[in-house]
C-alpha cells in the first residue's frame, strides 16, 4: 500500500471526482458512511457522541458523520469552531443538511467548550490533514479542553493540528486520541515514533479513490499489508529436499551470550532453512548440540569468542546459501579480525546484527566492504551509531535513504512499524508487532528468520519485508497467548507461521 503526500492525496481526491465521476459532496458523503461502518461495529448507542467539527472540508465529514448518526439513533451534539469567517462549500452544505436534524452549537469564545465526561465519545473533526501552521486562539483552546478530558476521543482522518508529512514543534497543540480513523491511505504522520500520542490505535477505512492514480503515483514509502506479505510465501514442491531450501550458516554467540545463538538458530530453523551450522565460540558447542539438535555445530578453537578458527573441516563462507552473524557475539579484537575477513571474502547478501553492527560503526571502513544488497538490522541507537544524530523523525527518515543507497544494502530499522530500507531508496514500513516484542533476544529470533529466507533464495528486500511481517507477526500471536508483559523471545520462535 503506497503512502502519499498530501499535495498527491488532494490530487487523488481531484481525479476520483473527475474520472469516477463523482460529486465532491458524494465523496464526502462516501467517507463519512466508511468512519460511520467503522464506529458502528466497535461502540454501542448507549454512548453520548459530541462531534466537534471544523470550517474546513473535515468540519464537512464531521457534519456528515454526525448527520449519519443520528440516523442511526445515536445521541449526538455538534459543536463548530468559529475560527474564521469563511467556511468551505462542502461544510455548508453539510452544515444545512444537519440543521435539519439538530440545531449545532457553536463555539467561539472559552466559555463555549462544554463539558466532557468519562463515557461520552468525542469525535475530532476540527482539522485535516491539509493543516500546515500550528494551531491558535480558539481552536487551541478547544483542543486543550478536549485532551484534558476523560472522554474516548476518535480522529477522523487525522488529529487536528498534526501535520501529515512534516514535523510538528513540541509546543505545538495537537489533539491526543485513543483512534485515528483515515480514508483510503496511511498518513506518513501516523507512522512516526514521535507521533504515537497524537494518533492512538489507528485504522484505515476504504472510500474508493480512484486505483488508477494511486497505482501511478510516484512514492517512496509504502505500507506492507497482510494479504501484499503473505503472497510473498513461496509455495513447497512436493519433490523439494533439504538441499532445495538452502544451507544457512549462523556466527553467533560468546561467553555468557550462547542464548542468542541459540535464539537465532531455532528461529532459522522454524523459518524453513533446509539445513543449518552454527559457528560459536567452543564454550557454546554442547548448549548448540543440546538445545537445538536439528542444527550441526562448528565450535570455534577459542573458548569465549569467535576468531573464525576452527579445528574441523568447514565449508568456504561463500558455498553456504546465505551467512548471518552478530547475535551475542561481542567485540573482542579476534571477533573483530574475524568479522573483517568474512566481509572481504563473501561476495553475496548477508544479515548482520547487533555487536557485528557496533563494529562496524566502531570501525567505519568495514562499511565499505558490505556485499551489495546485505540486510543490516540496527534498532534506532545501533542506527545513531552508524550514521548520525537526527532532529526528527522525517530526518531520520532521510538518514536512512540515504545509508541504504550509499551502500547498496537493505536496512530494517526496528521498532513500531519497522521501517525497512531499499538499496533504491524507498521504504517499507511494517504493519505487524506489538511492545511485547520489546524483551531481549527477539532480535535475535529476527536475524535468524532473515538469515533462512535468504538462504531459500528469496530477494534480499522480499526476504526483509516478508520477515519483518511474519516477526511481528508471531509477536503478535504470543502477546495473545501470554500477554505482551509476560512474552519472552522463545515464545515468538514457537508462534512462526509460514502461511499464504
Amino acid at each position: 500500500m503506497k503512502i502519499l503526500n498530501i499535495d498527491q492525496i488532494h490530487a487523488l481526491d481531484q481525479y476520483t471526482i473527475q474520472h469516477e465521476p463523482i460529486a465532491p459532496i458524494n465523496l464526502m458523503e462516501r467517507a463519512a458512511q466508511a468512519f460511520v461502518n467503522w464506529y458502528g461495529v466497535r461502540f454501542s448507542s448507549n454512548r453520548p457522541v459530541k462531534v466537534f467539527c471544523g470550517l474546513g472540508n473535515n468540519g464537512g465529514d464531521g457534519m456528515a458523520i454526525a448527520r449519519l448518526l443520528i440516523q442511526l439513533d445515536y445521541q449526538v451534539e455538534v459543536y463548530v469552531v468559529r475560527y474564521a469567517p469563511r467556511e468551505s462549500d462542502d461544510f455548508a452544505h453539510n452544515h444545512r443538511r444537519l440543521k435539519l436534524l439538530t440545531a449545532p452549537i457553536y463555539i467561539e469564545q472559552p466559555h463555549d467548550i462544554p463539558a466532557l465526561r468519562h463515557h461520552e465519545i468525542v469525535i475530532d473533526a476540527i482539522l485535516g490533514s491539509g493543516l500546515s501552521r500550528p494551531t491558535e486562539g480558539i481552536i487551541k483552546e478547544v483542543i486543550q479542553g478536549i485532551n484534558r478530558s476523560p472522554a474516548t476521543v476518535i480522529a477522523v482522518d487525522i488529529a487536528s493540528g498534526l501535520y501529515a508529512d512534516q514535523p510538528n514543534q513540541a509546543e505545538d497543540i495537537i489533539i491526543e486520541p485513543d483512534y485515528t480513523v483515515t480514508f483510503q491511505l496511511p498518513k506518513l504522520g501516523l507512522l512516526l515514533p514521535k507521533n504515537e500520542r497524537f494518533v492512538g490505535e489507528w485504522h484505515i477505512v476504504n472510500v474508493q479513490l480512484h486505483q488508477r492514480f494511486i497505482d501511478q503515483a510516484p512514492t517512496s514509502y509504502y505500507y506492507t499489508m497482510p494479504e501484499e506479505a503473505r503472497l510473498l510465501i513461496r509455495k513447497r514442491n512436493r519433490h523439494a529436499n533439504k538441499g532445495t531450501f538452502g544451507h544457512a550458516l549462523l556466527l553467533a554467540g560468546s561467553y555468557g551470550k550462547v542464548g542468542a545463538a541459540v535464539l537465532a538458530a531455532k528461529a532459522c530453523l522454524r523459518s524453513g532453512v533446509g539445513l543449518l551450522t552454527v559457528q560459536t565460540p567452543l564454550c557454546g558447542y554442547s548448549v548448540i548440540q543440546t538445545a537445538v539438535p536439528e542444527a550441526m555445530c562448528l565450535p570455534d578453537t577459542h573458548p569465549y569468542v569467535l576468531t573464525g578458527h576452527t579445528e574441523v573441516d568447514n565449508l568456504p563462507p561463500n558455498n553456504y546459501a546465505a551467512i548471518g552473524i552478530g547475535p551475542g557475539i561481542g567485540k573482542a579484537p579476534e571477533t573483530l579480525a574475524m568479522l573483517r575477513d568474512i566481509l572481504t571474502t563473501i561476495r553475496k547478501p548477508m544479515v548482520i546484527d547487533a555487536d557485528a553492527l557496533n563494529l562496524l560503526a566502531a570501525n567505519r571502513d568495514l562499511l565499505g566492504l558490505l556485499p551489495e544488497r546485505s540486510i543490516l538490522t540496527p534498532h534506532p541507537k545501533e542506527f545513531e551509531r552508524l550514521t548520525q544524530r537526527w532532529q526528527n523523525d522525517y530526518d531520520k527518515l532521510e538518514i536512512l535513504q540515504d545509508f541504504a543507497r550509499r551502500f547498496r544494502i537493505v536496512v530494517v530499522l526496528k521498532g513500531a512499524h519497522t521501517a525497512i530500507a531499499t538499496p533504491e531508496g524507498d521504504i517499507h514500513f511494517n504493519s505487524t508487532g506489538n511492545p511485547g516484542l520489546s524483551t531481549g533476544g527477539t532480535g535475535d529470533v529476527l536475524t535468524g528468520v532473515l538469515t533462512a529466507l535468504l538462504a531459500q533464495g528469496y530477494d534480499p528486500v522480499e526476504a526483509a519485508v516478508l520477515g519483518v511481517f511474519s516477526h511481528g507477526l508471531a509477536g503478535d500471536h504470543a502477546a495473545d497467548a501470554r500477554g505482551q508483559i509476560g512474552m519472552v523471545a522463545s515464545d515468538v520462535i514457537d508462534s512462526l507461521r509460514w502461511e499464504n
